[in-house]
């Protein structure tokens, strides 16, 4: 028996606000958190511009003790879990080993890391904090929600660059399927704006120089895109079998139908040029929820504002939906929150449990210029009301991964 996995709860602190109705609105609003660098002296950049948290005080979340041995992306993490957790209204320590915990990153805790390297620098190593490796670690962020929560299930990241949030939360759910869990604390976390960070995106040539307009920086499927803007933030989600959600009657927001994922076998940094990797985890989360093409009625894209990943995905959408693909909505979030790395997968999942939720659709800001490789229904610049039956999420990574996530409305 194929066991059906639900959504009970959801949490997130992004660029776009410190929760997910704040999140949500900004989205139906169309509102960029793009903007300049604050968190350090970007001046000799050649990009300062980014989505950062705005007016964070870890403060007004942990004990001082506490918040000191966590790195940014840890206190993010743990602040999305917990408003998870509450909204699902799961006591986790006294499930115990029925929930484990899945917080995927691409990066881990470089802002400790490049904080720490400067003191090595400067003072030698005598002055390297204990704490710097439980602080880095990319793991770190799952065993401090696994430790707040009192969860004693399974508990490890998942790193798939900018797949590791949609690979937590697919994992989480071939966890429960078969059987190690019966909840899972699933999502992805990253804090990746430090200095060492922006030079290494800015000489891989992936982020946008529109250093003077930062709030029109991130245009997907634009043809004057010239790259992504880097967010920072975390989200996570309440995965149940339906069974355990039903015993304990938590209120269900969306079923996860499938996940599917596969590997370009093809460039470190590039996609496939036809898509064809894209396309075959869309075609494997189709098969495996048993949906055909016809019953999807909005793609979360992963839609970076990059030349070759919004040309390849357009190409992969189509190659899948063929001339279906024109009929639906397909909209990049990342056009108002930037692109979180190893936290946009599981944001971007909860959008998508939310267009179910809410039967509205958020927009692709920014897309003035139709590009001709990029012919799809982008839902340019205005959020669009539009019945949401079933979602599917993508998201794809350095390293050629390729993550698919499908929702669907909750039919009992």
């Amino acid at each position: 028996m194929n066991t059906r996995i639900v959504i009970t709860g959801v949490g997130a602190i992004s660029p776009l606000g410190p929760d997910v109705p704040t999140l949500w609105e900004a989205l139906m609003a169309g509102r960029s958190g793009c903007g300049p660098i604050t968190l350090f002296d970007a001046a000799a950049h050649e990009t300062r511009i980014a989505a950062e948290v705005k007016g964070f005080d870890p403060a007004q979340h942990f004990e001082h003790r506490e918040a000191r041995r966590m790195d940014r992306y840890t206190q993010f993490a743990a602040i999305a879990a917990l408003q998870a957790v509450k909204q699902a209204n799961l006591d986790c320590a006294k499930e115990g080993a029925d929930v484990g915990v899945l917080i995927g990153s691409g990066i881990g805790g470089i802002t400790t890391l490049s904080a720490q390297m400067a003191t090595l620098t400067d003072r030698g190593p005598r002055r390297i904090s204990p704490l710097l490796v439980p602080m880095m670690i990319a793991d770190a962020a799952a065993g401090h929600v696994s430790i707040m929560l009192g969860a004693k299930g399974m508990n490890f990241c998942a790193t798939s660059a900018c797949s590791s949030g949609a690979d937590a939360v697919g994992e989480a759910c071939e966890i429960i399927r078969r059987g190690d869990a019966q909840a899972m604390i699933a999502g992805g976390a990253e804090a990746p704006l430090t200095p060492i960070s922006i030079a290494g995106f800015n000489a891989a040539g992936t982020l946008s120089l529109r250093n003077d307009e930062p709030l029109r920086a991130s245009r997907p499927f634009d043809a004057q895109r010239d790259g992504f803007v880097m967010g920072e933030g975390a989200a996570a989600l309440v995965l149940e079998s339906l069974e355990h959600a039903l015993k304990r009657d938590a209120r269900i927001l969306a079923e996860l139908a499938a996940y599917g994922a596969t590997s370009d076998a093809f460039h470190i940094t590039s996609p496939a040029q036809d898509g064809e990797g894209g396309a075959k985890a869309m075609q494997m989360a189709l098969r495996k929820a048993g949906m055909s093409v016809e019953e999807i009625d909005y793609i979360n894209a992963h839609g970076t504002s990059t030349a070759m990943n919004d040309k390849c995905e357009t190409m992969a959408i189509k190659s899948v939906f063929g001339k279906q693909a024109y009929r639906i909505p397909v909209s990049s979030t990342k056009s108002m929150m930037g692109h979180l790395i190893g936290a946009a997968g599981a944001i971007e999942a909860i959008v998508s449990v939310l267009t179910i939720q809410n039967g509205m659709v958020p927009p692709t800001i920014n897309l003035e210029n139709p590009d001709p490789d990029c012919d799809l229904d982008y839902v340019p610049n205005k959020a669009r009301q539009h019945k949401v039956r079933a979602a599917m999420s993508n998201s794809f990574g350095f390293g050629g991964h390729n993550s698919v996530l499908l929702f669907r409305e909750y039919a009992g």
